[in-house]
């Protein structure tokens, strides 16, 4: 006996339709878009619900498959996850053709929550440099608070290597800044070492690039617009409960002089007529009341951003 759904069509079928359209929208306003991504665009925008399986077999059978390639397995131990927010920030630049053909090349500066994976701040700039790296921390100071510590790469703005004949280790900029400010600098030897935000990297490069390219962002400021759009929904989708409740950040102390910490401070020695040599320039140093001259001495010299016109 022929069975009674036999020639009748699955209730669960996707119509042709739909079919249809997800094709031609893939091929044109959400090309270049990962399948899970894609999914959620499809739900939140176009009111089309399929599930990533769906999409992706309804996708991989008219040969539009994911762009995004799968990882290759490997065996890796993790590191645990600090126990509260606030214990250990993951700092990381990102140079990456992130407005694809529609404008220049950007970093993308991020920092990522060892014990939530969440974003406290980011933003773009032209390039990674120390300048960057003042701006997004001090964002991030102002609205939560200072980490107990950071973790980094091993690029020149964090760390300059030992030279053989030297017992100390000389500090960068943003080291010496760090130090004033009590932070635990701790610096990674391989990019697997700080993977949380090396993975949030990709992610951003995922999904952020879409997001900028239906946003139709062309420029630095149209990007830092999308993206600050973009971190709210980034962190409700992928941040975790820390193991602890609370925050480990600490508050800063009125009279705290951020603006003479993350600053750019250098030594210089005086000359004989009471002047200091600083980028090609001489300047001039008046005495005190108590002193006539600074000549032998060595004086320290701030070079002071004015964080209104980054």
């Amino acid at each position: 006996l022929a069975h009674g759904n036999r020639g009748r069509t699955p209730a669960n079928v996707t119509p042709p339709a739909i079919r249809e359209q997800v094709v031609i929208l893939v091929k044109g306003r959400y090309c270049g878009v990962n399948h899970t991504l894609l999914a959620e665009l499809l739900a939140d925008r176009e009111g089309i619900i399929l599930s990533r399986s769906t999409l992706r077999r309804l996708l991989t059978r008219v040969g539009l498959p994911s762009p995004r390639r799968g990882r290759s397995p490997r065996h890796r131990y993790r590191r645990q996850r600090m126990p509260q927010e606030g214990m250990l920030l993951q700092l990381d630049g990102s140079h990456h053709r992130w407005l694809e053909d529609r404008g220049p090349w950007l970093t993308l500066f991020l920092a990522i929550d060892d014990a939530t994976g969440t974003v406290p701040y980011a933003i773009f700039r032209e390039r990674e440099d120390t300048l960057g790296y003042f701006e997004l921390l001090k964002v991030i100071f102002n609205r939560c608070g200072i980490p107990l510590g950071v973790y980094t790469d091993r690029h020149s703005i964090f760390h300059v290597e030992r030279s053989p004949n030297s017992g100390t280790v000389p500090l960068t900029q943003l080291g010496r800044a760090l130090r004033e400010l009590g932070i635990t600098h701790v610096r990674a030897h391989s990019p697997e070492a700080k993977g949380r935000v090396e993975r949030a990297n990709g992610t951003f490069q995922d999904r952020l690039v879409s997001e900028l390219r239906l946003a139709g962002a062309s420029t630095i400021t149209e990007a830092n617009l999308v993206l600050q759009d973009f971190l709210p929904r980034f962190n409700k989708r992928f941040g975790v409960p820390a193991a602890q409740p609370g925050q480990a950040y600490r508050l800063m102390s009125l009279d705290l002089d951020l603006e003479g910490i993350l600053c750019f401070k250098e030594r210089r020695r005086v000359a004989r007529d009471n002047t200091v040599q600083y980028h090609q320039r001489n300047l001039q140093l008046f005495p005190d009341a108590d002193k006539v001259s600074y000549a032998g001495a060595y004086v320290e010299i701030q070079e002071r951003l004015d964080w209104r016109c980054l």
